[in-house]
């Protein structure tokens, strides 16, 4: 690890990056270059290093396999465990958001087997509710997949998948860009493999346009309600 990335990570708090990376007599422009040319680089950083190993299709295959599928993240990491739970459930069945309303983690853990998976979002500063909801799923007997910004992280060691984003940033808040790319890249491999994924799509289809969910578009033709098997 270089120096300024040492650093970079000894920047815990959105107090200190602030404090550190925005520059007030710095124009617009200026910050907005910054950004995008950090955030480029994250990104590229991100998927270089994803590319040589096999931790997002080994991640795949562990939820293409498993029972049931559970997505948790508390914070900010609460949006991705949403956004990769919204693409998951398109076209897998069983996969649930552990958001602490709905689905509160005390029912995940009483009835957890093994061929059930967690997938964990855990980001510095590393939330001690998705630590011990990890640790307890992963006692029980379940998989676990970690998505997470460090290989120290308190949830790594008990990974069966540990999926590592790079999260620099020239802004106070370290990159969602390089988060949201892997949930991406990991629901479209689980999709591309899983059995009933065009049949489920299709149907989705049919029954959003059935619920009038979004705006009619003139342009596009009407989905028919014959569904393909």
């Amino acid at each position: 690890m270089s120096d300024q990335q040492h650093e970079d990570r000894e920047l815990v708090s959105p107090r200190d990056r602030f404090g550190e990376r925005i520059r007030t007599n710095l124009s617009a422009e200026s910050i907005q270059a910054r950004i995008i040319e950090t955030e480029l680089r994250t990104l590229a950083l991100t998927f270089e290093e994803l590319s040589t190993s096999a931790q997002v299709p080994q991640a795949a295959a562990l939820l293409l396999g498993a029972r049931r599928r559970y997505v948790a993240g508390e914070g900010k990491a609460a949006a991705y465990a949403q956004l990769l739970n919204a693409d998951l459930s398109a076209t897998l069945s069983n996969v649930f958001l552990v958001d602490g309303h709905a689905l509160q983690p005390l029912t995940v853990l009483t009835d957890v087997r093994a061929s059930d998976v967690l997938i964990a979002f855990s980001l510095r500063r590393y939330r001690e509710e998705t630590v011990r909801l990890g640790q307890l799923f992963r006692e029980a007997g379940g998989q676990l997949v970690v998505i997470t910004d460090s290989e120290d992280a308190p949830l790594a060691p008990l990974a069966t998948s540990l999926i590592r984003v790079r999260t620099g940033s020239a802004s106070y808040a370290d990159s969602p860009t390089p988060v949201a790319a892997v949930c991406h890249l990991l629901s479209a491999l689980t999709t591309a493999s899983a059995k009933g994924a065009r049949r489920r799509l299709a149907e989705r289809d049919r029954l959003v346009a059935r619920l009038g969910l979004y705006s009619s578009d003139p342009s596009r033709p009407e989905v028919d309600e014959e569904v393909e098997t």
